[in-house]
């Protein structure tokens, strides 16, 4: 069966890497926060200011002044540090960030990135997201992998306004995990969701990947 939302976040956070400083999106990223490997030191980074984000809050300990990016509540620990937007963005655009972990409504088999607008719609800017797709050492798309009239969302090419081009590394949905070694090289399946077959996946894919060699799917 197709992974939750939750477990997508889970696979997400098992690329987190002792001593990394971490931006995660709007949406399902938000999550990867409450899945933080144990035994390992991770510091969050929200690009409205803060630096050093816990896991969300219970009901009981909810503080309505410490929000992320996306406007949901946040907890602080002990060595968090918060700054104005203009030091954000200097860590952002400096490369001081390691991994960013960000939603998507479209990913191309070039690894072009579309996550800001769709034509048409209202839509608040672009926020932060062009900058971390430029600045970030390594970027992480959680997405769904259909759209909600079911056609693909990991496509040949993007039809949306591109957010980045060629800047994915990685790509977790709900279907399977696809991963490259670097920006030349084609994207690869290398891992599937519980009971979801490649004929499948195969078929609600319209982008190219490619099965490493000596691994049965």
């Amino acid at each position: 069966m197709p992974w939750s939302r939750d477990e997508m976040a889970a696979r997400a956070a098992r690329e987190l890497e002792d001593g990394f400083y971490v931006n995660l999106g709007i949406g399902i990223p938000t999550l990867v926060a409450n899945y933080r490997p144990e035994g390992i030191s991770v510091t969050l980074q929200s690009e409205n200011g803060m630096l050093g984000i816990g896991p969300f809050p219970y009901p009981d300990e909810v503080d309505p002044d410490l929000i992320n990016a996306g406007k949901q509540t946040v907890s602080a620990l002990a060595e968090s540090s918060y700054f104005d937007s203009a030091q954000s963005f200097a860590m952002i655009r400096g490369g001081h960030i390691d991994l960013t972990v960000l939603g998507a409504m479209e990913v191309s088999e070039a690894g072009d990135i579309a996550n800001w607008m769709v034509p048409g719609k209202m839509i608040k800017g672009m926020g932060g997201a062009m900058d971390l797709v430029a600045g970030v050492k390594k970027i992480v798309v959680v997405m769904e992998h259909c759209a909600k009239d079911g056609s693909p969302k990991f496509l040949p090419e993007c039809s949306l306004p591109l957010t980045g081009k060629n800047v994915v590394d990685m790509v977790i949905t709900d279907l399977a995990v696809f991963q490259r070694n670097d920006h030349q090289s084609p994207f690869e399946l290398i891992e599937l969701a519980p009971c979801v077959s490649l004929e499948e996946l195969q078929s609600k894919t319209s982008a190219h990947f490619e099965l490493p060699v000596g691994v049965a799917f």
